[in-house]
């Protein structure tokens, strides 16, 4: 069995309405409540950085499961949405959207079907996805075209 551990450093000054940076090996940023909850919004919040997390691996997973079926892509982008309930004073992280965007290469009717269920399968795969399972939803809205 392999472990890999992945640390990060935080620093805070004030309250609710204070601001803070966020570190570790490959990430620095200033931190804060995000504008939309009365924050300072300044820098990241943890909103964005649960859907970046989510994008990062959805994307990172799905490039792997195209190259494996030897699909010709020119380009992969990706747009990811949150949405976030505020019911009663609570809040709930209740959705990830995620929006792939495929250019193939002369891509036949087959081919495009596969790049259509990678980017499902890519889903279902995501480690950051398995842990969000039963508590986020995270659905795939793909978008392919051939050039």
């Amino acid at each position: 069995m392999e472990e890999h551990r992945f640390q990060l450093k935080a620093t805070w000054e004030g309250g609710l309405s204070g601001t803070g940076t966020l570190s570790g090996k490959g990430l620095k940023t200033a931190i804060s409540v995000p504008s939309e909850m009365n924050g300072p919004g300044v820098g990241t919040n943890p909103e964005e950085l649960l859907i970046g997390a989510a994008m990062n691996c959805y994307l990172i997973t799905l490039a792997a499961i195209l190259q494996r079926r030897t699909l010709t892509v020119k380009s992969l982008t990706l747009q990811s949405e949150g949405l976030v309930v505020v019911e009663g004073g609570k809040q709930s992280f209740q959705q990830i959207i995620h929006r792939p965007h495929l250019l193939l290469a002369d891509a036949d009717e087959e081919q495009v079907k596969q790049a259509e269920q990678a980017t499902h399968r890519a889903e279902q795969a995501c480690m950051i996805t398995k842990a969000l399972r039963g508590n986020v939803a995270v659905t795939v809205e793909p978008s392919i075209e051939v050039v």
